[in-house]
């Protein structure tokens, strides 16, 4: 009987969060997709650009072509960017959109992000 009591008490909280703390009632799950570092990077540089070729956000993320183009991947078959391929003279390019999906999923972040600071302050 005990343990169906904390279950219930801690439905009415909210789901916990790191440290034992608890979310607010209502409050979603972290974005596992967004939430990793690189993949952050990249949705915020896109959300604040119009669009950004791969060797600049190489350049500005400071990561390997092998990790921009894996993390970049996964971003677009969660349909979070869009990316596009076409040739300089030879040379190829790649350039990457945040779409709006992406631009949601970013702001959800965020939002959640801030909550969770606003319930370390009031601690």
């Amino acid at each position: 009987m005990a343990a169906k009591q904390n279950s219930v008490r801690k439905e009415r909280r909210g789901p916990e969060v790191a440290g034992g703390l608890t979310a607010p009632a209502g409050a979603q799950k972290l974005d596992r997709l967004v939430h990793e570092r690189l993949r952050l990077g990249i949705l915020s540089a896109l959300s604040v650009n119009d669009s950004l070729a791969f060797i600049e956000l190489k350049k500005l993320l400071e990561t390997t072509d092998g990790n921009l183009s894996v993390h970049a991947r996964k971003l677009e078959e969660a349909g979070y960017i869009s990316c596009s391929k076409s040739f300089e003279g030879r040379m190829p390019k790649t350039e990457y959109r945040i779409t709006v999906p992406g631009r949601r999923a970013l702001e959800r972040y965020l939002d959640h992000m801030e909550s969770l600071i606003q319930v370390m302050r009031e601690r």
